[in-house]
């Protein structure tokens, strides 16, 4: 042992100290031997953070050579312990990065490159979603047109019509399209990302009425999907058929703002997300009916393995299901949870939940490894895991309460606490990714959970269950009915909650590195079940603690120079105008909005913001930046201002400002975040954000010459 004495007292080395900490490392990794299997998936997942982390697309060649590097370093090293762990781990890792490497070139497709202007194309009515305020959203595969530049494969359209289109129909029409929308701030949703991995190369708006020519072989499930659609709106109208609709098909399209809104501030909006609740159900009432059925035969019963086929027609049922929803990432991750489960009744072994909940996440992964970055990839496994380790903690002293208490009333209160105790462990587990995403905490979801969870248990899905057996038969009004009464009672719970005091708060923005330590640290927590998991408490603290680190930008621009945004002196975001989406964007990216208009000619409330028929003039702390929206208003903006934001070409006309962005530098770099400090502005534009990726916004990097002026678009 090397020590020193100081004053009579011994003091370790470093090194001694290092090789203690080891040990007690090693003898705690030890007593979490069978846990290790659990960080398969976070190592997967690391890998593929760092593919959508990078600012650059890496060559194709870089994930493989880097997993080949990293299994023939576990193979060199299978005979030290330290070094195969390492290894193997890496080469997980690389695996990740290869399998979204993969997964984005495997879906690359052509993308629009600019507004199209009226066009006529046509396509195969691949999907097609009833919207709320009326008309249709419709997507078009094999899209055919007359136009420079590459042609989309896979368009969205939306029209104003009511006019049926069936799914799998040609269908005609004349459009105006533009590239899918790309972000309207640094950070905020990146649409344009989302498009590319589902293959759309392009959104637009129908002209007119669409010819609908009939195509040979139908479309498959999603005309299914769109037919029990109509036939559940043709029993149930409103928001009532549109929530019915939702549970069954996935489609919330049609489901109203205000009533979305109201799931969304009530901590509800989870039951309109096909997923474990109604995955499980599904799956324990066909097993019930099944094998109930088969025991009713006494020959049946004795002579064969009713529980096996129970579980087999249960998994059918469910696969069945998570396709007619469409197969978001909560019905996969449902589906496989619940599949391995019945799996492990058919081959007689005991299902471990955790290692359920990981090689589900692994499975997804590998699928659709883009939806890591996703809210509900992210919301539905912080729910799941969260609810597994809570309930491993608490179920030993559950059992043991039952066998004392085994009366009917003490199953109630069980059954309440159970919904209680989900519903806390849940939201708060979902909490800090929906208000990443989102910016909003449903202050009452707990006790809205505990009366419309019970609700759509017991009378919404088994009738919704019903009523797609008995549909074939043209019966399924029998069963709508009393689901309809369910759907309506919680749709007046979800109106209710988000109607009281502070029910829907706004949350500040939490920074991607902040999620990204909240998360390891839940993870360590959740995964490990030694007292050495608290650990992980304090990066969670650390995590949320760089909420204060976030100051929002001063002025916001969008990237056509059409909408901007200042900083009042009361920290709202004063904006003159822009459509819906942006204005929500920003809402939750830079706001809160201010309450106060805009001023076409005068003063703002608090005096910093000053308009006439130009441009305006922000007088900031760190000096007057000029907001120009006419050519003339140009001069007057560069002698006056430290810093110039125009919506027309300054070019060199503009030499006195330290910082001076005009409509190209709008154009060629998107939305701009502009913080204002003594001396100079920090900048943050969409471009610079996304990267070099194959979905960015880079219209300065076309091979055509550049027009002489950015092209004109349409407002929102």
């Amino acid at each position: 042992m090397t020590a020193r004495r100081v004053g009579g007292t011994e003091i370790f080395l470093p090194d001694r100290i290092g090789k203690i900490l080891t040990e007690r490392l090693g003898v705690f990794l030890l007593a979490e031997r069978d846990r290790w299997v659990l960080w398969l998936p976070v190592a997967v997942g690391l890998g593929i953070s760092l593919y959508f982390a990078v600012s650059f697309e890496p060559p194709s060649w870089v994930g493989g050579v880097l997993l080949a590097l990293c299994l023939g370093g576990a193979w060199l090293g299978r005979k030290v312990a330290a070094v195969w762990t390492v290894m193997a781990v890496m080469a997980l890792v690389a695996g990740g990065f290869t399998v979204a490497q993969l997964r984005s070139a495997w879906v690359a497709a052509p993308v629009l490159e600019r507004p199209s202007g009226k066009v006529t194309l046509s396509g195969l009515a691949a999907e097609v979603e009833p919207l709320a305020g009326g008309g249709q959203r419709v997507t078009l595969d094999h899209v055919s047109m007359a136009m420079d530049g590459p042609v989309p494969h896979r368009v969205r359209l939306r029209f104003k019509t009511d006019q049926p289109i069936p799914v799998g129909a040609k269908v005609s029409v004349a459009a105006i399209l533009t590239p899918p929308p790309q972000p309207s701030l640094p950070g905020a949703f990146d649409f344009a990302r989302h498009a590319w991995f589902q293959g759309l190369g392009a959104v637009g708006t129908a002209l007119g009425p669409p010819d609908i020519e009939m195509a040979e072989g139908g479309g498959g499930l999603n005309a299914i999907r769109a037919a029990i659609g109509r036939r559940i709106m043709a029993v149930l109208p409103g928001a009532i058929g549109a929530v019915a609709q939702a549970l069954i098909t996935g489609e919330v399209g049609a489901i109203p703002r205000d009533v979305l809104d109201a799931y969304r501030d009530s901590g509800l909006a989870h039951l309109l997300s096909i997923s474990g609740l109604h995955m499980s159900l599904l799956a324990g009432l066909v097993f019930f009916v099944v094998r109930g059925g088969l025991a009713l035969w006494p020959t049946v019963a004795l002579s064969y393995p009713i529980k096996k086929w129970a579980a087999a027609f249960a998994i059918l049922a469910t696969f069945l299901y998570m396709l007619l929803a469409g197969a978001p990432v909560p019905a996969q991750r449902s589906f496989l949870m619940t599949g391995i489960v019945l799996a492990a009744v058919l081959l007689d072994r005991a299902a471990l939940s955790m290692r359920l909940v990981a090689w589900a996440a692994v499975v997804v992964l590998v699928i659709a490894p883009e939806a890591l970055i996703g809210p509900s990839f992210q919301m539905s496994f912080a729910a799941v895991a969260a609810l597994i380790a809570a309930y491993e903690v608490v179920s030993p002293r559950v059992a043991q309460w039952q066998i004392q208490h085994r009366g009917w009333h003490h199953q109630v209160g069980l059954y309440l606490f159970g919904v209680l105790f989900s519903s806390l462990v849940a939201g708060l587990a979902t909490t800090v990714y929906g208000g990443f995403h989102f910016h909003r905490l449903a202050v009452w979801s707990v006790l809205a959970n505990m009366v419309a969870v019970p609700l759509t248990g017991f009378l919404v899905m088994p009738f919704a269950v019903l009523a797609l057996v008995l549909m074939p038969l043209g019966l399924e009004g029998v069963a709508l009915a009393p689901m309809g009464w369910g759907v309506d009672a919680v749709n007046r719970v979800a109106v209710a909650v988000a109607a009281w005091p502070a029910a829907g708060q706004r949350l500040p923005v939490l920074p991607i590195e902040g999620l990204a330590i909240f998360t390891l640290g839940g993870l360590w927590l959740l995964l490990w079940r030694t007292r050495w998991r608290l650990w992980g408490l304090a990066a969670m603290a650390a995590g949320l603690a760089t909420f204060v680190l976030v100051r929002p930008p001063d002025i916001v621009v969008d990237s056509r120079g059409y909408s901007f945004g200042v900083r009042t002196g009361d920290g709202a975001l004063l904006v003159n105008r822009g459509g819906r989406l942006v204005r929500e964007s920003w809402d939750r990216r830079a706001g809160p909005l201010a309450a106060e208009r805009w001023p076409k000619a005068g003063r703002s409330a608090d005096g910093r913001l000053g308009c006439d028929g130009l441009g305006c003039l922000y007088r900031a702390p760190a000096g007057p930046v000029a907001l120009v929206q006419d050519e003339a208003g140009i001069e007057a903006a560069c002698v006056a201002a430290v810093a110039v934001v125009a919506a027309v070409p300054l070019r060199q006309a503009c030499r006195g400002p330290h910082t001076v962005i005009d409509r190209f530098d709008l154009w060629r770099r998107g939305a701009h975040a502009l913080w204002l400090e003594p001396g100079r502005a920090r900048i943050e534009t969409v471009a610079g954000w996304q990267g070099d990726r194959p979905w960015a916004h880079r219209p300065h990097r076309r091979k055509k010459p550049e027009p002489t002026e950015p092209p004109v678009e349409a407002e929102d």
